[in-house]
């Protein structure tokens, strides 16, 4: 196992990769060696302490996949800052949730994404930034907040621009910066990613350069990877797809990262042939939409070897046209879950394709894994259905100001992860779907009670309950069935209009009908499984495969 913190290893690779490529941005025509991207961390770890940014202090990066992203991960690494990765979909509702429940001092932003405007936003939800010097902001719903962060290089009221952080690092010796490296533990907490359970309410996961650093590490084995590979990383940062099995996999190994600021399947293409990347990591839909492009057979893609496909089930037809169109033959599937870093099980490169495919391979070396009675928490024999549970050193430190919730999910010492599967005798694992209700579209989590808890402050709704539908394209959709109050009338549009701006776009129902009152149980519960068939009915949905 490796006990060193991540700037203790940044500082070794630099030192015995120097010249290697660290990170490749194709359309920025960016290109740093480790010997570059370690001076660059270095002066902005510099920046950071100027900043007045103390150990174990939280810092939220909410930003698309920019080259400062990566700055920023290994720079807050080195100086002991806890990096809040913000959901680049999120709005005003949810980014003041994260921000007040982090205790988050500072804030970085990029101007915009998609359809989200982040300046409007931030000053929605911190109105007194418009008035403030920077660094002195003085916010009554947010107490911790001081600093806010442009990333780039118009100047906005009350926030600092990232290159005005980089010239504060002259403030700061080159001797403080190895004077706090050093007093790091590897078992302190160095991630904070927010991630929702059952209570719909998100929770801090805080995981430490142990958790991470070791998880990478063992990902990084079973993809034979070495100094010579070049990472495409179209997965967002702000998941632990983008920041630990991609990122963090590259800078242990002194492998390039190439990522891709906003998933586009061409330049995902172009960004392979161009580096000659060795391996791409995406969830299913993005290589569907890799291998579709109607410009696909003119790329040489003959570099790839490897990566990995994860975030939801792996259709075989797709992972067929990966491994012979794509060349991918060594490409594998990971399983996990935040809560453990986040990886739990991973295929081999040399496994059967039905074993790449039809389960999620597995444990990783010195991750413990089996099968439970949900009830009974009894184990069980191979080939029964039941809730995977997992412990080892991946396993999260717990959420962040929640104990009650950290001890719901580790007990014993196992994290309890609420997925239903079977492990067979070999020890392979397959996953079947939630033991709870939770939707997952396009890769995205979506829990029902957190969009019912938001649904609950429109003033017109008396009782809403939120399941997922089956959809072709993205997996599930969101169905809303809302009760409204006595005497009043609403329509779907006037619905989809409330959550606008508030909540991300992907949580935001798709479908929505107005329902008199709800099939119930003796005890007054909502019986949903029998909503989702209502919802299935509704939609023509006849037959549903299995997640």
């Amino acid at each position: 196992m490796i006990s060193k913190t991540i700037g203790d290893i940044l500082d070794e690779i630099a030192e015995k990769y120097p010249d290697n490529d660290a990170l490749v941005y194709v359309d920025r025509n960016l290109r740093l060696s480790y010997a570059e991207f370690k001076k660059k961390c270095d002066e902005l770890a510099k920046g950071l302490i100027a900043l007045g940014i103390r150990k174990s202090d939280h810092v939220a990066v909410w930003a698309y996949n920019v080259p400062e992203w990566v700055l920023l991960q290994f720079a807050l690494a080195k100086i002991g800052a806890v990096l809040v990765t913000v959901n680049t979909y999120y709005k005003s509702h949810e980014l003041e949730y994260l921000l007040k429940q982090s205790d988050s001092t500072t804030i970085f932003l990029v101007d915009k994404f998609k359809d989200a405007d982040y300046i409007k936003t931030i000053y929605t939800v911190v109105p007194e930034l418009q008035n403030s010097e920077p660094g002195k902001l003085e916010s009554k719903k947010l107490p911790s907040l001081k600093n806010v962060v442009f990333i780039g290089k118009e100047k906005h009221p009350g926030m600092f621009t990232f290159d005005e952080i980089l010239e504060m690092a002259n403030e700061i010796s080159d001797k403080k910066l190895q004077e706090r490296q050093k007093s790091l533990d590897p078992h302190d907490v160095i991630n904070m990613q927010y991630t929702s359970g059952t209570t719909g309410f998100p929770k801090g996961v805080m995981l430490t350069h142990y958790n991470i650093v070791n998880n990478a590490y063992y990902i990084g084995e079973n993809l034979g990877f070495t100094d010579k590979d070049r990472l495409c990383i179209p997965v967002p940062f702000y998941h632990c797809f983008g920041c630990v099995m991609s990122t963090l996999l590259c800078v242990i190994r002194g492998a390039t990262m190439v990522p891709i600021e906003i998933f586009d399947p061409l330049k995902v293409l172009q960004a392979v042939e161009k580096e000659k990347c060795t391996a791409l990591h995406g969830v299913p839909t993005m290589f569907i939409a890799e291998l579709q492009h109607p410009e696909f057979d003119k790329f040489d893609l003959s570099s790839l070897r490897t990566g990995i496909m994860a975030g939801a089930p792996c259709p075989i037809e797709v992972m067929k046209k990966v491994m012979t169109k794509m060349h991918m033959k060594e490409i594998t599937i990971c399983y996990g879950l935040t809560e453990a870093s986040p990886v739990i099980t991973q295929t081999k490169r040399d496994d059967p394709i039905d074993k790449r495919v039809e389960t999620v391979g597995k444990t990783l070396p010195y991750v413990e894994a089996k099968i439970i009675d949900p009830e009974t928490g009894e184990d069980l024999p191979p080939n029964t259905p039941g809730e995977l549970v997992a412990r080892g050193y991946n396993i999260m430190k717990g959420y962040y100001k929640m104990p009650e919730a950290t001890e719901k999910t580790i007990r014993d010492g196992w994290l309890h992860t609420k997925d239903l599967a079977t492990v067979d005798e070999d020890g392979y694992f397959r996953i079947l779907g939630r033991v709870d209700d939770m939707i997952i579209r396009g890769g995205e989590n979506i829990y029902p009670r957190e969009i019912e808890e938001f649904l609950y402050k429109h003033e017109k709704i008396k009782d809403v309950a939120v399941v997922g539908v089956p959809s072709e394209k993205y997996g599930e959709e969101v169905f809303a069935f809302i009760q409204l109050k006595e005497g009043v009338t609403a329509t779907e549009d006037e619905i989809k209009e409330f959550c606008k701006d508030k909540i991300a776009r992907y949580k935001i129902p798709k479908y929505i009908k107005f329902i008199d009152k709800f099939p119930m149980t003796g005890s007054g519960k909502i019986q949903k499984f029998k909503l989702r068939e209502m919802a299935k009915k509704e939609l023509g949905i006849i037959e549903v495969k299995n997640k």
